[in-house]
């Protein structure tokens, strides 16, 4: 049976809940909505340690001898294989332990590697602070996804995932002003190097770390919510034995302890696991040889074997988890339909600022006269990451308003309002990266708002597809679709394209041909999802799980 284990100790027991219920505040109530603004000022705090990179990345390429590709891997694939891989792990601990403590830990990890990326002086050592920033912010979205729909119902649920998901837009918009003026007064005080030699993209990765150290103090204060709540559920059981647990869920996913781990359940399955690994890694030399990137790829492999472990292993161990999510082929559309999403949307959100500077801001400046007040680095850093700020909340959280208003209308309303995040961006995104102009540039960055509409929707669907102590387990799953589909592939596409073609505004439209993808996965999940939803507990116990 997949319950939680209750032969351990009782001292190894996690507390579900730090609250009674006698004194645990009201589901939509103002607690509720507090705990919501915290999360999502630590959401905004995530996202700012990991889009800083981008305002900084013509800063690095130059200092550190880096090409696109580079560039490519460092803001995307070194951060989310491992955000990917340690989210599998700290998504199923999620589901055991204190969510609170566990987000509090996990923010105090990723603000303080994006502290030490200030005092990385090469290529391996930026590598290694943002695969520590990815391995830390791995806990943050299992996390607040679990806890927020235990403290919002089921009808607010879109709603209040996509305002925590407008932190992404409000911290990636934020993290480029800052950036930009972080480094200017830096550079302008101490030309040669400040203090300890430090240049300004060094000090801009101090300037956001520290602070998220004290933020994780704030966030250690928050009630624990009871699982279940929300929809009226008895919760489960108490969860013993956690470190073992969690030690089990690691070993499933990093190599070499996953052939260990799976060769306790059977030389069939470790047959096949071996059988996994090894097409990885034929995957992985097909493609270092036909590209170069050696990192990328190898990191990819690892990745993707480091999911096929999992899934094995959770097949093993909790069946009804396994039967609601890599069972469900509504879940795996809608995870392959935002994945495919994400693809293009972390990689637009990465590269039109130096797109902008490459293509407009230098030339304009070397070619001398009066420029207008808009053609200066930190004049674009500020109106693309306000707008990316401004644009992305309004179109997030409109997103999950409008997501819940069609929910009730029809059972798979929120997909057709997901549709949009693809149908509206495409055309105005085809004009913006082919313009000669810099203003019709940043006029055509507007529309390109709509393309945060799904991030609630995401959230939401999936956690309405499964068990509520399966919630941090599917977050994560999606998280592993967003990240590594999308972080992982979609910046280094663009720039391994414009590598290619000597033109970056290329690597940026090849892009559009996701959007067939992206429907074709959509329009499958809109006729499907009703039925899947349904029929979920009965999937559940069908499976094994005990209600």
């Amino acid at each position: 049976m997949a319950q939680p284990d209750t032969a351990a100790d009782d001292s190894s027991v996690a507390r579900q809940t730090t609250t009674t219920p006698a004194d645990m505040p009201p589901v939509g109530g103002a607690y509720a909505r507090y705990v919501l603004f915290v999360l999502v000022v630590v959401y905004a705090m995530n996202f700012i340690d990991r889009q800083i990179l981008a305002i900084l990345a013509e800063d690095i390429k130059r200092d550190l001898g880096l090409s696109d590709s580079d560039l490519g891997f460092l803001y995307g694939t070194a951060f989310a294989v491992f955000y990917a891989m340690f989210g599998i792990p700290l998504g199923r601990l999620a589901d055991n332990w204190v969510r609170v403590r566990l987000l509090s830990l996990g923010l105090f990890v990723w603000s303080g590697m994006t502290a030490l990326s200030g005092l990385s002086t090469n290529f391996l050592q930026l590598s290694a602070a943002r695969v520590g920033v990815g391995i830390g912010e791995a806990s943050a979205g299992p996390a607040a996804y679990s806890m927020l729909s235990d403290w919002f119902p089921k009808g607010q649920r879109a709603t209040a995932l996509a305002i925590y998901s407008s932190g992404l837009y409000l911290g990636g918009g934020v993290s480029f002003f800052i950036g930009a003026v972080v480094v200017k007064a830096w550079n302008a005080t101490w030309p040669v190097g400040g203090p300890l030699g430090l240049v300004g993209w060094q000090a801009a990765f101090l300037a956001v770390g520290i602070p998220g150290l004290l933020l994780a103090l704030l966030v250690a204060t928050l009630k624990e919510p009871i699982r279940g709540q929300a929809e009226g559920l008895p919760p489960p059981p108490p969860v013993h034995g956690i470190g073992r647990k969690l030690w089990t869920d690691l070993s499933s996913v990093i190599p070499p302890l996953t052939f260990f781990h799976l060769a306790a359940l059977g030389g069939r399955v470790l047959a096949t696991n071996i059988a996994v690994a090894a097409g990885f890694v034929a995957l992985a030399w097909l493609l270092i040889t036909l590209t170069g990137d050696t990192p990328q790829w190898v990191a990819l492999g690892l990745g993707g074997y480091a999911i096929a472990s999992w899934a094995q292993s959770l097949r093993a161990h909790d069946p009804p988890a396994f039967a609601l999510i890599w069972g469900t082929p509504t879940f795996l559309l809608t995870i392959m339909a935002f994945g495919t999403m994400s693809f293009v949307g972390y990689s637009v959100g990465f590269w039109v600022v130096p797109y902008a500077i490459r293509t407009f801001v230098v030339p304009m400046t070397a070619a001398g006269g009066d420029l207008p007040w808009y053609a200066t680095t930190q004049a674009v850093a500020l109106i693309v990451g306000g707008w990316a700020a401004a644009g992305g909340f309004l179109g997030t959280i409109g997103g999950g308003f409008l997501a819940d208003w069609a929910k009730k209308r029809h059972p798979s309303g929120r997909i057709a309002v997901a549709s949009l995040a693809t149908l509206v961006p495409a055309p105005f995104m085809a004009a913006m990266f082919t313009t000669d102009s810099l203003l019709a540039f940043l006029l055509l960055n507007i529309p390109l708002a709509f393309g945060s509409v799904w991030l609630g929707i995401a959230g939401a669907t999936v956690q309405d597809l499964v068990m509520p102590r399966m919630r941090g387990a599917a977050s994560a799953t999606l998280f592993l679709s967003t990240t590594l589909v999308g972080l992982g592939l979609g910046p280094y596409f663009t720039g391994f394209i414009s590598r290619t073609s000597g033109d970056l505004a290329t690597g940026v439209l090849a892009l559009l041909f996701m959007a067939p993808v992206t429907l074709a996965c959509l329009w499958l999940v809109y006729r499907s999802l009703p039925a899947a939803e349904a029929s979920r507990i009965a999937r559940a116990q069908a499976a094994g799980e005990i209600i």
